[in-house]
């Protein structure tokens, strides 16, 4: 697939073939839709907590006897009925870890990738070296390449370019950063574009290839 190749001004400066390892690969919905779940599940902290019975404080007295009142038979003011008891079938900490072995994670970050280049969803650039570490002019960038489409910009390894421009898209609502190491199917499948330096598509390669 021959895509062209912008600068930050959004102006054509040559073409280039994706690898079709990457994006010309099949496209697995069920998998990408289980790498997405797992990686969901995973992000949960599973800190909930109630308090069963045994926990609850208070409760040690029978409230009253057990016949003659006309009141039901109660045992235990720690009983789930009464206000202050203890909680039954409520949540507790828990793991919610999902595993999937790392050839069908990078599996499914291929399907992602090729169904976004499919939609016209890749754009790839020249190079990131922005002028100045500036939200204007990452704005300004964003918005020659991709117009009002959310965009995720893929870097290929953290150095200074990186860190350039991840503090310039900070304040931008519909752009986020990120390592190609870092790639997921969450962030491909929520932004329309993904923007790509020529050198992190060797990244990519090396990360999926």
């Amino acid at each position: 697939m021959k895509v062209d190749v912008l600068d930050l001004k959004g102006q054509k400066v040559s073409e280039l073939e994706l690898p079709a390892a990457l994006f010309e690969a099949p496209v697995n919905i069920d998998l990408m839709h289980q790498a997405y779940v797992r990686q969901m599940a995973n992000a949960r902290l599973g800190t909930h907590q109630t308090k069963v019975r045994s926990e609850v404080a208070g409760g040690g007295k029978k409230p009253w006897k057990q016949k003659g009142t006309g009141r039901a038979r109660q045992g235990s003011t720690n009983a789930a009925q009464w206000v202050g008891g203890g909680r039954i079938h409520t949540p507790h900490p828990r793991s919610y870890e999902q595993r999937m072995p790392k050839k069908m994670r990078q599996a499914a970050l291929r399907s992602a990738l090729t169904a976004k280049a499919a939609d016209a969803g890749i754009v790839v650039v020249a190079g990131f070296d922005l002028a100045e570490t500036k939200t204007r002019v990452m704005a300004e960038a964003l918005n020659n390449l991709v117009g009002t489409s959310t965009a995720l910009v893929l870097m290929p390894v953290k150095d200074q370019n990186y860190d350039s421009v991840m503090r310039s898209t900070d304040n931008i609502e519909n752009a986020k950063v990120l390592l190609a190491s870092y790639l997921n199917v969450r962030d491909v499948l929520t932004y329309e574009k993904v923007v790509l330096p020529v050198k992190t598509i060797d990244a990519l390669m090396a990360h999926l290839g």
